[in-house]
């Protein structure tokens, strides 16, 4: 079973690539998997069950996280974040609200792939828009 971490990495390489081709959410994580079983090893990989729920459930609730964040992300139209960023905020989102894992853990693991995969700008800009998630309603709400 592969790390939490690693899971989230993977997690949020499938909602990216989700976002950008605009294709059912199963095709994603099956070419995921596919590409690990071609690049990684001749043996076809386990799946990980903690990284499909993150991404169906995402995925599933896409609408409700989205609103989330557009209201969360003064002066931010979600079409014009960058996808790492919005990605990396849809995933964090959905974990805080529907998994238990306590807020504070999923807002580190979100700035680390923000670090990673993204810009510092970008690290700010998530703690901000994810911190005003976790503390309450949206602005003018």
């Amino acid at each position: 079973m592969p790390s939490r971490r690693r899971s989230r990495e993977h997690a949020l390489q499938i909602l990216y690539q989700w976002d950008m081709r605009k294709q059912p959410v199963d095709e994603s994580i099956d070419a995921f998997y596919g590409t690990l079983y071609s690049e990684e090893s001749a043996v076809e990989p386990e799946r990980d069950a903690f990284l499909e729920q993150l991404v169906r459930g995402t995925a599933e609730r896409v609408a409700e996280i989205d609103a989330l964040i557009s209201a969360h992300a003064e002066h931010w139209r979600l079409e014009r974040m960058p996808a790492v960023d919005r990605n990396i905020l849809r995933l964090a989102i959905y974990e805080m609200r529907q998994t238990d894992t306590p807020a504070a853990v999923v807002i580190d693991e979100a700035l680390e792939l923000a670090r990673r995969f993204s810009t510092e700008e970008s690290v700010q800009f998530v703690n901000g828009v994810l911190d005003a998630v976790h503390r309450g309603p949206a602005a003018g709400a």
